[in-house]
């Protein structure tokens, strides 16, 4: 047996059967997978899977990829290469519903036409004119599409729910309804104060090109159920069978917006004399939140000295920072969470903040918050306030990053478990609840985020801050089931050398101050060099012996300062490359020695067996 094996029939044979394995098992193991990344990468989660099951008709998804134009982009090939195992993944998952087809749209071919027709978008490659297809196209059964006009690599954690999205809206093509409870005038009205009819406001418009909007009756008593999603504005003093029709709506599965306010701005109001304040300005869900774990504080404004915005206080005076009006930048929301996660900049103005109760049932997430120079104050003080930079000098910060808006999910009870008069029927609890809830309303006001401009009689939006965009995302997340809801963020595919990157900071901090200081020293030399060698009314420097010997110390001051700053500046590189030999110590010296000695010992233990 031995010699067959060594024979060349012997090898012939071994490479028959292995052969022979290989296509067995691709038969046999078409759909054996293991993943094995940290974040499960190529694993579908829960939220999808259940998406999947529930499709009825046949999707056909259209990947438009460039393949041949990005040759030399080896990090954009990588995440296509990504994108389309995980487009395989949810084939192989819908058990025939979804069919996938990857096009290279080559420039000038049909394929080029139909990506375009899709509403995929071409990047440009480079000034030749080159341009690069990397999106995805959904087609139903009824012929309707939908579209990711790109994927951008930065988005790359929401890859999964963007896809599950698109499959979702294509098996549900109808448009989400939207109810709209509001408090306030965002359908236009009549400004008492100018006299003039005030135009709808512009996040409404915008609402309406996406979404089928419902307005509602502040009594209203049952929540339609047609209704996707209820987004409250400003909800105050609601009666109690409005309370207890919202209740219920959540109760049963439905989705929930609210925008609350300590002192909206965007109001009236209804008098401001004493014991009058609190119901002229604010508004809250007080015996709902109580149940579902949250509360917002009452009467409590946020100011923060971070992000306080510059405000006009008059024609002849310059603009003050005002620490109520906050213009939030990205690092201050979740970038986890797909409603905040693209976003930029938001504004705020007098914003309450929400905080979980203790024995909250519910999982309290924080989607925006304030920077920990924050402190709240009495919203009473901004009723006759006329210069914001006197609560600027009273700021004194807490050290609290204080909750602006957060999503509210897991079981809750009733706020009315035994009903209410006349309607003692109503679902006392719930397995899962979804809410997001903002304590502010004036971010919804045109002036806090666009510029509106009239185009021959057509209102053109200008935006300047992302507040439109943090609703459309908002209400596009909750009009979907809570399949979709549940697909969060995932890893990354890429994966940085954290430890380098770590290094480097590291050093950047130890080394930066002492470079700015060399920086000085050699900037003041250079500056008494110059007045040392400037030249006299008839051009000629003229130095004496005293001024000759100063001038050779400087220059070799400048010499020794400027050897200083390449050593600093060589040091900040040091760690790193001392890492680098390291590694190339244990992969290329270590592990060989290891095995060297290990063979070593096996050889000494295996002769004294033998002795």
């Amino acid at each position: 047996m031995k010699r067959l094996m060594y024979s060349g029939a012997g090898l012939l044979l071994i490479a028959l059967v292995f052969l022979a394995f290989n296509a067995v098992s691709s038969l046999m193991f078409t759909d054996a997978r293991l993943d094995l990344t940290e974040q499960k990468l190529y694993t579908l989660s829960k939220g999808t899977e259940t998406i999947l099951a529930g499709l009825e008709e046949p999707i056909e998804l259209q990947l438009f990829y460039s393949d041949e134009a990005t040759g030399d982009l080896v990090a954009l090939r990588n995440y296509a290469r990504r994108v389309e195992e995980l487009l395989y993944a949810y084939q192989r998952a819908a058990d025939g519903k979804i069919t996938l087809r990857v096009i290279d749209p080559e420039p000038f071919s049909e394929e080029e036409d139909r990506a375009a027709e899709l509403g995929l978008q071409a990047v440009p490659l480079d000034r030749g004119g080159d341009k690069v297809y990397f999106g995805l196209a959904g087609i139903n059964a009824a012929g309707e599409t939908q579209s990711i006009p790109f994927f951008p690599l930065d988005q790359e954690a929401f890859l999964e729910y963007e896809i599950s999205r698109l499959v979702q809206t294509l098996s549900t093509p109808q448009m989400p309804v939207v109810g709209v409870l509001s408090g306030l005038s965002i359908t236009g009205g009549f400004d008492m104060r100018t006299q003039q009819a005030t135009p709808p406001w512009m996040v409404l418009e915008s609402i309406r090109q996406l979404f089928h909007i419902e307005s509602l009756k502040r009594d209203v008593e049952v929540i339609p159920a047609d209704v996707s999603v209820l987004m409250l504005i400003h909800p105050k003093k609601l009666p109690e069978q409005t309370l207890y029709a919202i209740d219920q709506f959540v109760m049963r599965g439905g989705k929930l917006l609210v925008f609350l306010d300590p002192y909206s701005e965007a109001d009236p109001g209804m008098g401001i004399g004493p014991g009058e304040f609190g119901e002229g300005k604010a508004s809250d869900l007080e015996p709902l939140f109580n149940a579902w774990g949250v509360r917002m504080e009452p009467n409590q404004v946020v100011l923060d000295a971070s992000y306080a915005m510059s405000v006009g206080v008059g024609e002849e005076r310059r603009p003050v920072r005002h620490p109520a009006w906050l213009s939030l930048p990205q690092r201050m929301m979740d970038s986890e969470d797909v409603v905040t996660a693209s976003l930029e900049t938001l504004n705020m103005a007098t914003a309450g903040f929400l905080e979980p109760l203790k024995d909250a049932t519910t999982r309290f997430v924080p989607l925006i918050q304030s920077s920990s120079y924050a402190m709240p104050i009495e919203a009473e003080r901004f009723a006759t306030l006329e210069n914001p930079e006197l609560l600027l000098r009273e700021l004194e910060p807490t050290g609290k990053r204080y909750t602006l808006a957060a999503r509210i999910q897991g079981p809750a009870k009733s706020a009315y478990p035994n009903g209410i008069e006349g309607r003692a029927d109503g679902l006392k609890d719930s397995t899962s609840i979804n809410v997001l809830a903002v304590a502010d309303t004036d971010l919804l006001a045109d002036r806090m985020w666009v510029q509106v401009e009239n185009f021959f009689g057509q209102r053109m939006p200008q935006p300047w801050a992302d507040n439109g965009t943090f609703v459309i995302n908002s209400l596009d997340n909750l009009s979907g089931t809570d399949a979709l809801i549940s697909v969060r963020s995932r890893g990354r595919f890429a994966r940085p050398f954290t430890v380098v990157e770590d290094l480097q900071r590291q050093a950047e901090n130890r080394f930066r101050e002492k470079e700015e200081v060399l920086q000085q020293r050699l900037a003041a030399t250079e500056a008494q060099l110059a007045e040392l060698q400037s030249p006299d009314a008839e051009g000629v420097v003229q130095l004496t012996a005293e001024q000759q010997t100063a001038l050779q110390d400087f220059m070799q001051e400048k010499l020794l300062i400027r050897k200083e700053l390449r050593e600093v500046r060589y040091q900040l590189n040091a760690d790193i490359e001392a890492l680098g030999r390291t590694l190339k110590f244990f992969n290329i010296a270590l592990v060989p020695l290891l095995l060297t000695l290990g063979m070593l010992l096996l050889w000494l233990w295996r002769r004294r067996q033998a002795r």
